[in-house]
């Protein structure tokens, strides 16, 4: 049957099979629908490079395209959001394959390592104030729309020793910003709207937990805290907060050991994690090395857990990201626009 060979093809390699006669394309169609559907790629930025992983087909594939010019300076903030922040420019990418890139005005203030996420029409842009600035707590908004910047109230006072994206964990929706410290669990939300910060809460639902990151997953925010201390770390655990108006939480699993020890490494310290979400599935790694990448898939309210080897672990400078990527995402960069791009099936699992 040719919809279950298909099935085991990759992705890229579905676009051109769809254009070999209708019957194939109905083929494709069906295949991807029913027989094998597709999984949220993980995207590893790396130099001049992109390479994803596609857990649908268990390759790795390399991404080249010559827009990519700004790889050592660019960083990941929340799912797919991509940006490089200057004292003259900012640039974000919001498409799953980053191939298309918004470039506006630096913000008013001058920032060394702010929290910078898209919220519905607005890109945020709060905390990390150079030292010489008034504020280090200052938040500014862009509007993708009208690209003008506006001013908003300043984060809450409690978070002025932490007012950066090395301690400050981010999320949104298309209505609100999370942000949650790190190391207390401490969780703020800002409206773009109203331009207000609410009130703090405490997502620590365990007490052991030391590190805390937080992500959306389907429009459920989700709570990531590593348990233990930091020069001995017992577990990592997965809560979905139910409520983000009382912030309750309830805890969904926990890691298995083998792949708790899969993210250790014997040089490096393992006292943080880095995730990156889309759909129903979360990536998890040891920003300190990221050899190995730990995917949590939630299924029927369970978690299902596999790991897979980064290929790019030892190019140096890695930023991730995780996108929702179907055959006319891949479709549509290949189009003549995008002349330049090419798809390379690199490595097997």
């Amino acid at each position: 049957m040719l919809e279950a060979i298909l099935a085991h093809v990759p992705i890229i390699d579905l676009v051109p099979a769809s254009h070999v006669s209708t019957a194939w394309k109905r083929a494709v169609v069906s295949s991807l629908r029913h027989f094998h559907k597709p999984k949220p790629w993980l995207i590893v930025h790396s130099r001049a490079t992109m390479h994803a992983y596609d857990p649908r087909s268990h390759v790795w594939v390399e991404i080249k395209h010559p827009s990519i010019n700004h790889v050592s300076t660019v960083r990941s903030s929340h799912s797919n959001f991509l940006y490089a922040l200057s004292p003259s420019k900012l640039s974000f990418s919001l498409d799953p394959l980053h191939l298309t890139w918004h470039h506006g005005d630096a913000p008013k203030i001058w920032r060394v390592d702010p929290v910078v996420a898209a919220v519905g029409r607005w890109v945020v842009v709060a905390g990390g104030a150079c030292e010489f600035e008034d504020d280090p707590l200052a938040v500014e908004i862009y509007d993708i729309e009208s690209r003008v910047w506006s001013a908003c109230e300043s984060m809450p006072s409690i978070l002025k020793d932490s007012s950066s994206s090395t301690w400050l964990s981010v999320a949104s929706d298309d209505r609100k910003l999370f942000v949650t410290e790190k190391h207390s669990g401490v969780t703020h939300t800002f409206d773009p709207k109203s331009r207000t910060w609410s009130r703090p809460y405490d997502l620590r639902s365990d007490p052991s937990t030391f590190y805390s990151v937080i992500a959306f997953s389907d429009g459920r925010l989700i709570l990531i805290g590593m348990i233990g201390d930091v020069e001995i770390v017992t577990g990592i655990k997965l809560w979905r907060v139910k409520d983000c108006e009382g912030f309750e939480c309830e805890e969904i699993g926990e890691m298995p050991l083998k792949f708790l020890e899969k993210l250790k490494n014997e040089s490096f310290q393992f006292s943080s994690i880095g995730v990156c979400f889309a759909g129903n599935v979360v990536n998890i790694y040891n920003p300190s090395t990221a050899e190995e990448v730990v995917v949590c898939e939630f299924v029927d309210g369970c978690c299902r857990w596999w790991s897979v080897r980064n290929v790019v672990a030892s190019d140096g400078r890695m930023v991730f990201t995780s996108s929702k990527v179907g055959i006319e995402d891949v479709h549509k960069a290949l189009r003549s626009e995008n002349r330049g791009l090419a798809f390379t099936v690199v490595s097997p699992e």
